[in-house]
């Protein structure tokens, strides 16, 4: 019975991943684009101290340019937001495809197989060259250099 209820549970906590619900308030949890992408009307246009507009078109300019950057943007995600999500659903599963079925195997077969091969290179430089370094360090352990300034 408690096998069938983990069983149970299990298949309940998979089917949440998929569908679980999405928050329409805050829609950057993870704060992805928290510095690119806010661009406020004071962030393009300014007027400095002594060249300024009529307060109208100021105004008018502000309204313009929110209303117009709100509503390019819904219409811009509204036609192209769905099938973009579709392109970037499928290229993100083929390189967990990749990654899962092609790359992580191919890296576990390498250290695989290459460990006899490091075993007997290890092996060899060992063998070979450790004698002949530490006869080397030992001929010029007793070389001593000194610099002298020159006038």
């Amino acid at each position: 019975m408690a096998e069938e209820r983990s069983e149970l549970d299990e298949r309940i906590i998979i089917k949440d991943q998929h569908t679980k619900e999405i928050d329409l308030v805050n829609r950057d949890p993870k704060h992805i684009n928290e510095d690119v992408v806010k661009v406020d009307f004071e962030d393009v246009i300014a007027e400095p101290v002594g060249t300024y507009s009529f307060d109208g078109v100021w105004k008018t300019s502000y309204t313009t340019f929110t209303v117009s950057k709100y509503w390019c943007y819904r219409l811009l995600s509204a036609v192209l937001g769905i099938p973009l999500a579709v392109v970037w659903g499928f290229l993100f599963a083929l390189i967990s495809f990749c990654h899962i079925w092609a790359v992580v195997p191919c890296i576990k077969s390498y250290l695989i197989e290459i460990q006899c091969v490091s075993r007997i290179y290890s092996l060899c430089i060992h063998t070979f060259c450790d004698p002949l370094f530490e006869a080397l360090s030992k001929i010029c352990s007793n070389v001593r250099v000194a610099v002298r300034k020159e006038i």
